[in-house]
């Protein structure tokens, strides 16, 4: 499927952030949807939902067939209510991520997002891992949202210990370090920063002072 070259030009507008987990990166384009009045699609919600729907169904997220069909027949309703937050259903989809079928079937219902935002939307802000080298690789926006795996550890951690206790911060980082090399080492639309994208490091920043330093970066796109 080819990409819609028009985003940003005279169709939707369309910003894409990308960055590994916990940098923050929902927060902000969350944060910046409600500010222009965008749409907001939290891509990775797509792939925890197709992994919390094979839990849910028994299976093993690396069963590679079964994923593809899940993923295929996906639809946001029918994650509606679940727990897709919790650190299995992070590590399961961090293993269909990788599965290209699986991202083929994701893939144009995104672009389609992205190009004809719900509810008569201007545009629309999407928040990921390959947004801007994959899914709108034409955005007039892109952003790397990213920070130290301790400071995101730590983040994840103090999310996770309210519903876990006994959860160690050693095992979340850990878990950060194991997610990054996978992103960072699949084949299909691997986890990178595009070379147009804009850098945003918020291992010393407050949420404020990174929606700070995004705002500067949006507002020319509505000027006038």
């Amino acid at each position: 499927m080819t990409t819609n070259s028009s985003l940003g030009a005279s169709g939707p507008i369309a910003i894409a952030i990308d960055g590994p987990a916990a940098a923050g990166k929902g927060t902000l384009a969350r944060r910046l949807a409600a500010a222009y009045g965008l749409a907001f699609l939290d891509t990775g919600a797509l792939y925890r939902g197709v992994a919390w729907l094979i839990l849910e169904a028994g299976r093993d997220p690396a069963d590679s067939i079964f994923a593809a069909t899940i993923a295929n027949g996906f639809d946001l309703a029918a994650i509606d209510g679940a727990d897709i937050r919790t650190r299995a259903v992070g590590a399961a989809a961090s293993v269909v991520a990788v599965n290209p079928d699986v991202r083929a079937a994701l893939l144009s219902f995104q672009r389609r997002f992205a190009s004809h935002p719900p509810a008569g939307a201007r545009g629309a802000v999407l928040d990921g891992r390959d947004i801007g080298t994959i899914v709108c690789p034409d955005a007039p926006l892109k952003l790397f949202v990213t920070a130290s795996p301790e400071a995101r550890a730590r983040r994840r951690w103090l999310e996770l210990v309210i519903r876990n206790p006994a959860l160690n911060e050693g095992q979340v980082l850990a878990d950060i370090k194991e997610r990054d090399a996978r992103d960072r080492s699949r084949e299909s639309a691997p986890l990178e920063q595009a070379p147009d994208a804009h850098l945003i490091d918020t291992t010393h920043l407050s949420i404020d002072a990174a929606f700070a330093a995004a705002q500067a970066l949006v507002d020319p796109l509505f000027a006038g």
